[in-house]
């Protein structure tokens, strides 16, 4: 495991700076060969966080969401502080077996297995609503791509996709050429 202590932030530091500074990388997790990056002590940082959730807004403001969708699990936490800044409510896009039926369902593969997301089936109207996509990580993009079927089976539009970071090597934008992405951060 390798991973910086905790920085001071410095008068000027951007969004960019404090994922490079603060996100801590795991080698070999969840499997070998994987290096994963967590965000933890990047969203654990009140300025690191603030930093990061103020850059996604401003740069996702001009896609006219009605809504953001937060990605399972720190999905949740940027998007969640990310529609608050865009004075828009969120939807919780949660992991297989997480919400009460009736859901719509979801499998795709990751780079080290394969997974389900699920959305409630009823009680939310996404019928013609703009949707956000907001997420940690962008890899294979698997987890961004099963979202965005979900919610437009769920009759909702996904008007762009924005995260803090990217490995690039991976191509995930690839499956997004066709939607605004943001990316915070790449290649760090």
């Amino acid at each position: 495991m390798t991973g910086p202590e905790t920085p001071e932030i410095p008068a000027g530091a951007d969004a960019r700076w404090a994922l490079k500074s603060l996100t801590r990388f795991v080698d070999d997790y969840p499997a070998p060969g994987i290096v994963f990056q967590d965000l933890t002590p990047v969203l654990a940082d009140a300025h690191g966080f603030r930093l990061i959730v103020n850059d996604l807004a401003d740069a996702c403001g001009p896609f006219r969401a009605d809504l953001v969708g937060g990605l399972d699990a720190r999905g949740f936490l940027l998007g969640s502080a990310v529609a608050v800044e865009l004075g828009v409510g969120i939807l919780a896009v949660r992991k297989a077996g997480k919400l009460p039926p009736p859901v719509l369902h979801e499998e795709y593969a990751l780079e080290y297995g394969t997974a389900a997301l699920e959305i409630p089936a009823d009680g939310l109207d996404l019928a013609g609503k703009r949707v956000l996509l907001v997420d940690d990580v962008l890899a294979t993009g698997g987890t961004l791509a099963a979202s965005r079927r979900l919610i437009e089976r769920a009759g909702g539009e996904v008007c762009g996709v924005a995260v803090a970071l990217e490995v690039e090597e991976l191509n995930g934008r690839e499956r997004f050429s066709d939607l605004p992405l943001y990316v915070v951060a790449a290649g760090l």
